[in-house]
């Protein structure tokens, strides 16, 4: 077959050029291929010129100048210019490849050298091979990018047997950096720059070191902080959903009626609970017990019982052999195992079941030094009394620390202020002083004694500021104000009678007001008709005294009991009082209306001796306290609510807590009792912190959580007492202060107390004649 003379043409395009020229190369054919291989290459007629090409070196020499010239050209400054270039042959070169090698431009007056170099292939046609194009960055300011690798995921090691790296983003080859001596890496090691790792960056080969900004961020996580610089990890909470109340609700569909009525299906499922419950088919989980005695029916075997010595066999089990002594029960144990002074102390001084080991180690130079045994004796005797009488019982000893079963309480510092000093003591009462009262001013301090002498003192100062003598026979039982700040009354119990007093240290105002009151009842005793003459007086009158000294001094209203008044009480209001007489039997307790001089009668037979009766502070509720119980009656609905049971053999006194729902008793057997109403009719707590009677019990009504008790013992008992009105949290009880200071005479100590309405400050009253002031 003949070959084929097929013509290749290729199109290849200068680049400093300014109309894209093209080169079209023949792959031979003809005269042309004669032609060179005679060796001659012809240009254009106008050009006339004609390159020889058995001249090489003299073309190579020309062809290094033109690069240096360029490499000057390049690395200066200036932009080189376009003008005078001329491309060889104007319009076009051809020929075969032969055994061309390079071309340049032949204008001497060009200013710019040859970009390519021509080669030939594989194949004998022309190659054009083009310059790298420098990008000049000869400047010391200028920020041009440092070198980046191209070669992506790629693993370094692939070019391990390559002397480069990878390649730029402009296809030149990255070489590998040289690698230093053992020597320098020393001195490298010396002199650590900062952001030196001792890593290799596995994508240019180089050293790794960090810039100024990841130090820092390494930095904030060893410091366990946030990576990123102004970073806020708790931001302003966005408000998705406001409480503002839309006007228009999403659903105007009506309730439905399953969500207010309740259901009868789980009724149904509560009652069959509480039905399987009552007939004990439902029982409480109870843990199950640990039975200490051993079980009959489990045989135990002894295999070393009638143990005979017996050869080594793998199927002979012996018998476990005790330990040998260790070198702690030498007769001369090394010093290490010797105890110094203060564990021979802690030995000796622990009980038998505590200490680690039953005997001392002791250090003998020699054997024959050892002494004997010295409990040999004790041990035989005891076993002797074992035999005899019966096997000892070894009972294991609890390890309980005291204080692990005393209640948590606050620390009394931490439940400040009560009264903790005797600030004021108020001398003048010639025997007992039996009651006192400060006023709701909390200015002035009433107190009666056995001399029939009422006295008003100043609280602050201990002066005396009034006193007025009563009776030189009976003694002042109680003296009380009455509630209140618009008027200043005080009423006190003198035998069987009941007199109401205006001290004369008002003002002009004051006493007005508080005689009008007083003289409200003769007008209304006065304006009420009589329908029948025949009828029936009251049981007790009320009249002025009939002394002009008393009325004199201020004492302006009386009344006379049956029996001896030993309690008073007033209401919230101050227009009603309640007074009781232990010793009267259906007028023993009455409740006395102030603004019609009435008294009443509420209890026609009263179960058990009365010992003290009181208000409710803010519903219309009765308390009664008997010898062993407190009622307590609805005045509205006049019917009995409850009995309280405090389980005192005799109660002293009591008190209503300001919110109504506690109260505390005092009683005669030296028992303090705390009641929650709501709760049960026995009490919550019952404290013992005295040797004698308490007298009386009492309540701060201002606002502070403090109670107190006095006792024939001579001191009061100051408590923190603090009630919640969640009814799921019980009240804080916790004894603070004992304030000593009374003398007790003839068995009888403090006989009453009183707190101020405002200040935690307490009043007492003592047998010794006495009254102090602690604040």
């Amino acid at each position: 077959m003949a070959p084929q003379n097929s013509t290749k043409k290729r199109k290849a395009v200068t680049r400093d050029s300014s109309a894209a020229d093209e080169i079209v190369l023949s792959d031979g054919g003809g005269d042309l291929e004669a032609l060179f291989l005679e060796g001659s290459v012809s240009q254009s007629e106008d050009d006339g010129s004609h390159l020889s090409i058995s001249d090489t070196s003299a073309f190579d020499e020309e062809e290094s100048v033109d690069l240096e010239e360029s490499e000057e050209q390049f690395g200066s400054d200036e932009v080189p210019s376009d003008r005078g270039q001329k491309k060889v042959n104007g319009t076009g070169l051809n020929g075969s490849a032969g055994s061309i090698s390079k071309l340049a431009w032949a204008d001497e007056d060009s200013e710019q050298p040859p970009n390519q170099i021509v080669t030939e292939d594989a194949n004998g046609n022309p190659r054009y091979i083009y310059q790298d194009i420098d990008p000049v960055y000869a400047s010391d300011d200028s920020e041009a990018p440092e070198t980046t690798n191209t070669i992506g995921n790629i693993p370094l090691s692939f070019y391990d047997s390559y002397p480069h790296i990878g390649y730029d983003i402009n296809g030149k080859k990255i070489a590998r950096p040289a690698k230093g001596e053992a020597l320098d890496v020393l001195l490298d090691s010396i002199d650590i720059p900062k952001g030196w790792t001792g890593l290799t960056d596995p994508n240019t080969g180089k050293p790794l070191e960090l810039s100024e900004q990841e130090l820092n961020l390494l930095k904030r996580i060893q410091m366990n902080e946030v990576g990123e610089e102004g970073y806020d990890p708790y931001p302003a909470t966005i408000e998705y959903f406001t409480s503002k109340t839309e006007s228009m609700p999403l659903s105007a569909a009506p309730e439905p009626k399953r969500r207010f009525v309740p259901s009868k299906h789980e009724a149904k499922r509560v009652m069959k609970i509480v039905k399987a419950i009552r007939e004990g088919r439902i029982l409480p989980y109870k843990p199950p017990q640990e039975d200490d005695e051993e079980d009959l029916s489990v045989q135990h075997y002894d295999i070393w019982a009638n143990e005979a010595p017996r050869p080594d066999h793998a199927m002979n089990v012996p018998a476990p052999k005790v330990p040998p002594p260790g070198y702690d029960e030498s007769y001369h144990p090394p010093p290490e195992y010797l105890l110094d002074k203060k564990e021979k102390m802690a030995w000796e001084e622990a009980d038998d079941e505590d200490r680690q080991r039953e005997y001392l180690p002791t250090d003998h130079s020699s054997l024959r030094k050892v002494p004997g045994y010295d409990k040999f004796t004790k041990e035989k005797f005891e076993r002797c009394l074992d035999l005899y009488l019966a096997p000892r019982i070894r009972r294991s000893k609890l390890n309980i620390d005291p204080e692990s079963l005393l209640p948590k309480l606050p620390s009394p510092d931490e439940l400040r202020p009560f009264p903790t000093t005797c600030a004021a003591i108020f001398r003048g009462h010639g025997g007992r002083v039996r009651s006192l009262a400060v006023d709701p001013s909390g200015i002035w301090l009433a107190s009666g004694g056995d001399d029939g002498t009422i006295r008003v003192w100043e609280l602050l100062t201990g002066r005396q500021l009034w006193h007025v003598k009563i009776s030189s026979e009976d003694a002042i039982n109680v003296v009380r104000w009455r509630p209140g700040t618009d008027a200043v009354i005080l009423s006190a119990a003198v035998g069987e009678d009941l007199y109401f007093v205006i001290p004369l240290i008002l003002s002009p105002e004051l006493e007005s007001r508080s005689n009008t009151i007083l003289d409200e009842g003769f007008g209304y005793a006065s304006s009420k008709p009589r329908s029948d003459s025949t009828a029936k007086s009251p049981a007790v009158q009320w009249s002025r005294p009939t002394s002009t000294r008393l009325a004199d001094a201020g004492v302006l209203l009386k009344t006379h009991l049956r029996s001896i008044i030993k309690v008073i009480s007033w209401h919230r209001r101050g227009n009603y009082l309640t007074t009781v007489s232990p010793s009267g039997q259906t007028s023993s307790v009455m409740i006395h209306t102030l603004s019609r001089h009435l008294t009443q009668q509420p209890f026609r037979h009263l179960k058990g001796l009365p010992q003290s009766a009181q208000f409710h502070p803010t519903k219309p509720i009765f308390f009664v306290a008997t010898q062993r119980t407190i009622r307590t009656y609805d005045l509205s609905k006049q019917e009995l609510l409850k009995i309280l049971q405090p389980g005192a053999r005799w109660i002293s006194s009591f008190d209503v807590h300001p919110l109504g729902d506690n109260l505390i008793v005092g009683s005669y057997d030296k028992r303090l009792l705390w009641h929650d109403l709501d709760l049960s009719v026995r009490p919550y707590k019952t404290l013992r912190y005295h040797k004698k009677a308490i007298r009386q019990v009492k309540f701060h009504t201002g606002g502070l959580p403090l109670f107190a008790d006095a006792s024939d013992d001579g001191s009061l008992q100051i408590f923190h007492g603090r009630v919640v009105g969640d009814l799921m949290e019980n009240a804080t009880i916790v004894p603070v202060k004992v304030l000593k200071g009374h003398g007790v005479m003839g068995s009888l100590g403090v006989l009453d107390l009183d707190w101020h309405p405002r200040e935690p400050w307490c009043v007492s009253a003592g047998a010794d004649g006495t009254c102090r002031l602690w604040t």
